[in-house]
């Protein structure tokens, strides 16, 4: 039955879709599922703390089946952009509804294709890399790739780290330093990798050279497509493509920074810090998001083994928890105050047990 659910991320653009061609309020059907109907099932429904057992994870692990998932998301997810590219260039939105179509697209391709390319992007395999890389270039964040691996898991819960959000600082704070600091390190990663090879940060090698040009390359062929096949300039191509992008990677960043709020690990006397465990980031066991999300909410555990795949990600009974899952903590995010009076309490209780722990 589990291996089911993970097809409840298909659900988001079937609602996006048929919101399109119902019309009217039915445009926020993909919106009132995220952010009403997910938070209220994951109330409802006991949580997931099942584990797969030890002597099964080796099979689990092997099965095709969790991989051909992820792939078909892939194409979804294009199939969902071009379609989007022509509902913009051919039906006449008011402002409001053109947000609720947008807004809703992020959702799908920041919400769950976001959340797919980082699983895929955490794999050797070639095939599961270059599909990450699609994925990321359809939100315009694909020095992710690079940042997220060898930047973030390196150095989360620690002040070195962009995407670690910090205890009484707001998202909107956060949006700002992660994206434009993580966007930094990874040219900088980059650059370091380029010269233990004796090549020059300017070098064809060089992947943030490209992961520049593959989005803006993507939104031309687009916006040149279409512009021949209604021959016009369609003009709303690229601001769709561009807008939704944005909105994607925020989605992106409001799941960082409810995942490693207040997070820290302490320094040791070398300089470097301990070990990443599953106590240094924040668990939500909430059975239908991790559904969509495919387990990502077992955040605890992938920052600990970030070699295991989605499907055989464990739940911590000594990982901080959050209160809810995904969908009812970032709309808590968007509003500071209410975030601050909810998690740090929860974030101060935390620390008290860690070290009271540390100190027995």
């Amino acid at each position: 039955m589990k291996k089911i659910g993970f097809f409840s991320a298909l659900i988001l653009p079937a609602l996006l879709v048929l919101g399109v061609y119902l019309g009217g309020a039915f445009q926020w059907l993909i919106h009132g599922f995220v952010f009403v109907l997910v938070p209220l099932m994951d109330y409802l429904i006991q949580k997931d703390t099942h584990n797969v057992p030890a002597k099964e994870v080796s099979e689990v692990t092997k099965e095709r089946f969790y991989r051909l998932i992820t792939f078909i998301w892939v194409y979804v997810q294009l199939a969902v952009l071009v379609w989007g590219f022509y509902v913009v260039a051919t039906y006449s939105f008011t402002l409001l509804e053109w947000i609720a179509f947008t807004s809703g697209v992020a959702l799908v391709t920041g919400g769950i294709g976001i959340t797919v390319a980082h699983e895929l992007g955490h794999r050797a395999e070639k095939i599961e890399q270059f599909y990450a890389k699609v994925l990321l270039m359809t939100v315009c964040y694909m020095h992710f790739f690079i940042e997220h691996n060898r930047g973030h898991h390196a150095r989360v819960a620690t002040p070195e780290d962009p995407a670690t959000s910090r205890k009484d600082e707001s998202f909107y704070a956060f949006w700002w330093r992660s994206v434009t600091e993580g966007y930094l390190s990874a040219w900088h990663l980059e650059a370091e990798r380029l010269a233990k090879k004796g090549l020059s940060k300017w070098s064809h090698q060089n992947q943030m050279i490209w992961f520049q040009l593959f989005p803006i390359f993507f939104a031309g062929l687009s916006f040149g497509i279409f512009s021949l096949l209604l021959e016009r300039l369609v003009w709303e191509v690229p601001v769709f493509f561009f807008t939704q992008s944005v909105l994607a990677f925020t989605l992106l960043e409001l799941v960082n920074y409810l995942e490693h709020y207040g997070m820290e690990r302490k320094k040791l006397s070398n300089g470097g810090y301990e070990k990443v465990t599953p106590i240094h980031s924040w668990n939500a066991s909430q059975l239908v998001s991790n559904f969509l999300l495919f387990q990502l909410q077992r955040h605890s555990d992938h920052h600990a083994y970030a070699y295991k795949r989605y499907q055989v990600l464990d739940h911590h009974d000594q990982s901080p928890q959050l209160p809810a899952g995904y969908s009812a903590m970032i709309i808590l995010a968007c509003f500071p105050p209410l975030w601050f009076a909810v998690m740090n309490p929860r974030l101060e209780k935390w620390k008290k047990v860690q070290l009271a722990e540390s100190v027995q």
